[in-house]
């Protein structure tokens, strides 16, 4: 897969401006992998004895975040809105779909993690304004168990997002690549990035749920 001129000159241009010399790929991988699964297991390990019904609390919250993910990106990613999610649009449609197009997804090198990753503040903000603040909304009004399965699955989709579109940008001829569901799963994205599809269909970036549900899936 080849990188257009225009494509090409864009990330330059972006490296150029937005990507520091002491900008690292890796550790900023790092420090989203590592300060998710601690919260995940701090949490995890603080559950004791579930029941059936707090249990439960683990596939209804991966769904309503898949939701969340599908709504979010079918919308403020992809239309300019007013306020702070305008920043969304801009980090997404102007920026991210501009680096990489369905004719060139992989990153060069890892310092392009800049382009594919939440910056490192995300991993903050997710914890301390959505995860956090409804877990103790679910300790108040359910149990303190459900409070903690709710906060360790959804720091674990939190990064489970991170790492499959990691994984969408990687080259197809890599190890990862060459996995049968990532390999499905990349190509779902990869059509999502053709600049003429992109606002009809393949919002979600994990697992396409909802797109299925709401008939908004591609073909790939």
């Amino acid at each position: 897969m080849t990188v257009g001129e225009g494509v090409a000159s864009f990330r330059e241009a972006y490296r150029a401006e937005h990507i520091g010399p002491s900008y690292s790929g890796v550790a900023h991988f790092a420090f989203t992998s590592l300060g998710s699964l601690a919260v995940i297991g701090v949490a995890i390990a603080q559950v004791t004895s579930p029941t059936v019904l707090e249990l439960s609390t683990v596939p209804a919250t991966f769904l309503f975040a898949n939701y969340v993910e599908y709504r979010g990106h079918k919308g403020p990613m992809h239309h300019q809105m007013r306020g702070p999610l305008s920043l969304l649009f801009q980090r997404h449609t102007q920026q991210h779909h501009r680096f990489f197009t369905h004719e060139a997804m992989p990153y060069a090198t890892t310092r392009d993690f800049k382009m594919v990753l939440f910056p490192p503040v995300m991993l903050l903000f997710f914890l301390g304004v959505i995860a956090a603040p409804a877990g103790a909304l679910l300790f108040l009004v359910a149990t303190r168990n459900a409070a903690l399965l709710y906060v360790a699955t959804a720091m674990g989709y939190f990064l489970t997002y991170e790492w499959l579109h990691l994984c969408h940008h990687t080259p197809p001829d890599g190890v990862l690549g060459r996995i049968g569901l990532l390999r499905r799963l990349r190509a779902h994205h990869q059509a999502h990035h053709d600049p003429l599809a992109m606002t009809s269909g393949n919002f979600n970036i994990t697992f396409p749920i909802f797109d299925w549900l709401c008939g908004t899936r591609l073909r790939s």
